[in-house]
């Protein structure tokens, strides 16, 4: 995707333990999605989805190397285009970077899907559980 003033290039992550996946609350707590961040000049895609993972729902996990798609969302007059990675957990901490601004819950596929508004990042979790199951 070419970089324009009005494209946001974030990083994400959909976050795997078990048959669980973690969703996070929106900023404003209106909308549930994934841990996902704006890229930053000196770091990947993938060291972003981590950081993001650890900041916005206090996990830490191991990414799959390759991303597992991307995404296209509107948030105030802009595009953000999002670049996700599957991450298995390995530790989930009791506290974490934001977790007087966001929610963390753990739920199933099905759950997660009736949960999340954004058509292109369901595809994305339904792809995520797809290559876990594999």
């Amino acid at each position: 995707m070419p970089n324009s003033p009005s494209v946001i290039r974030q990083a994400g992550v959909v976050a795997i333990s078990g048959e669980r996946v973690c969703v996070v609350s929106s900023r404003g707590g209106k909308r549930w999605v994934v841990p996902k961040g704006c890229l930053e000049p000196g770091k990947t895609a993938a060291e972003i989805a981590l950081q993001e993972a650890w900041e916005e729902a206090g996990l830490v996990g191991v990414l799959q190397p390759e991303p597992i798609g991307t995404y296209l969302y509107e948030k105030a007059g802009f595009t953000c285009h999002v670049t996700v990675f599957l991450m298995s957990v390995t530790e989930t901490a009791d506290r974490w970077p934001e977790q007087d601004r966001r929610e963390r819950c753990w739920l199933t596929m099905s759950q997660a899907l009736l949960r999340i508004e954004d058509t292109g990042l369901r595809e994305l979790i339904r792809e995520a559980m797809m290559v876990k199951a594999g």
